[in-house]
């Protein structure tokens, strides 16, 4: 004989405990709520606003402070206010907010969704590296290890000074026949180099390079730039014209190089969002986004907040990407695998 279980509530009446019959009286519940559309106004309000300033990130001007910059550059992180207004929403049992609330999630998935997915694949590939050592640098021959370790087979280093460069020498001599250093940056390749020389970003010395390896899939054309850095001032804003120029430059570079196939390896000083490297990133592809699993954040090492380090590349397919173990720097190490 089948029976029925039931329990009582607080008003004495028979109550199915079943999980569909609890959701199904609590949306009774709050359709008899007279207030739930009429709640949460001002949340509702903030959480569209959100949606279309990530929507229209692009609009925003930089003619003051560079504040369109500045907004690209931590775009991603506008994604936490959702959870945020999500709880407060919930706690002012506002149907208008909870409603509202999906323009900011979708826009927010759009945009940066496919990053969280692990995009990276399999075959032959030529592993790349690069990392700003930083100037600073206490342990330059240990952080050079760090990066070795990796297995890349093409390393690029930046901001070096002229005492550490022995110290980073040394520690890659084993494992890296080849390299050059110009100026502040170098490049380190287990495969024969040629064609090397400093490439102008406008700063007046030298911080960008470029090199020929004959990798054993052909010539690979690698580019090595650390950019200058931007500042955020209380009376200025996102101080980023220097860098603005020499990202100029760099992408006339890139675009008349004469070999098809193209890596860029440096401290970049700005994320793919940011507009004032279109110079750069219209031509070429971020393998963080194409072939990365996450964001891929590179600064500050010790709570990474952005990825200004990247390695881009043009005419090959990035299969993987990410970030190495922190080191000396105040940066990450970041790495890619590449199919020429």
């Amino acid at each position: 004989m089948r029976q029925a279980y039931m329990t009582e509530s607080g008003h004495g009446s028979a109550e199915d405990p079943r999980p569909g019959s609890r959701i199904r009286a609590l949306l009774d519940r709050l359709r008899r709520d007279p207030g739930i559309w009429r709640r949460g106004v001002v949340l509702a309000v903030v959480a569209a606003a959100t949606g279309l300033l990530m929507v229209l990130h692009a609009q925003i001007p930089n003619r003051i402070g560079n504040v369109g910059s500045l907004t690209e550059t931590f775009l991603p992180w506008l994604g936490l206010l959702v959870p945020v207004l999500l709880v407060l929403a919930l706690l002012r049992r506002s149907a208008t907010a909870l409603v509202a609330l999906l323009v900011p999630a979708i826009v927010w998935l759009n945009l940066f969704g496919g990053l969280l997915t692990d995009k990276s694949g399999g075959g032959e590939v030529l592993t790349v590296a690069t990392h700003n050592v930083n100037a600073e640098n206490t342990d330059p021959e240990g952080t050079a290890r760090e990066v070795a370790a990796s297995g890349a087979d093409v390393v690029a280093l930046e901001e070096l000074t002229g005492d550490a460069v022995p110290a980073y020498e040394k520690a890659l001599a084993s494992q890296y026949r080849y390299h050059s250093v110009q100026g502040t940056v170098g490049l380190w390749s287990k495969y024969p180099m040629s064609d090397t020389r400093p490439v102008d970003i406008q700063l007046g010395w030298v911080r960008a390079m470029r090199s020929t390896v004959a990798t054993p899939s052909g010539d690979l054309s690698v580019y090595v730039a650390h950019l200058p850095s931007v500042r955020v001032k209380m009376n200025a804003g996102f101080t980023a014209s220097q860098r603005d120029t020499s990202a100029d430059a760099l992408g006339e570079a890139i675009a008349r190089d004469p070999v098809g196939r193209v890596v860029l390896l440096g401290d970049l000083n700005g994320t793919m969002n940011d507009r004032a490297l279109n110079a750069v990133t219209s031509q070429m592809r971020s393998t963080q986004g194409a072939a990365g699993d996450g964001f891929g954040f590179s600064w500050p090492a010790s709570f990474p907040m952005a990825r200004i380090d990247q390695i881009m590349v043009k005419g090959v397919e990035p299969v993987s990407s990410w970030t190495l173990p922190r080191t000396a720097s105040d940066h990450l190490p970041i790495a890619a695998g590449i199919r020429l």
